[in-house]
């Protein structure tokens, strides 16, 4: 089950990588087409609220591939700062 989760984590990463490139190259195809205000303003809003999202993915991607995830506690007496 451990090598699926690391296996998981470098799909993850792909798909946030893949993802936000996908929406940045519909971005500047549809800002290039209509160069307009609304139109730059809504796929700027898109790209800058996804780019946090995108970088969540690739980090519990990374945590997931490097094996954090491993041993997870089953009762929060496990839990120890």
């Amino acid at each position: 089950m451990n090598s699926i989760k690391r296996y998981l984590g470098i799909l993850w990463i792909a798909i946030a990588i893949i993802s936000y490139s996908i929406l940045l190259k519909t971005a500047y195809g549809q800002i290039s087409t209509k160069p307009t205000t609304d139109t730059i303003m809504q796929w700027s809003i898109f790209v800058i609220i996804f780019f946090p999202i995108a970088i969540g993915f690739v980090l519990f991607g990374w945590l997931a591939f490097k094996g954090d995830y491993d041993r997870l506690p089953t009762s929060s007496d496990e839990i120890g700062d």
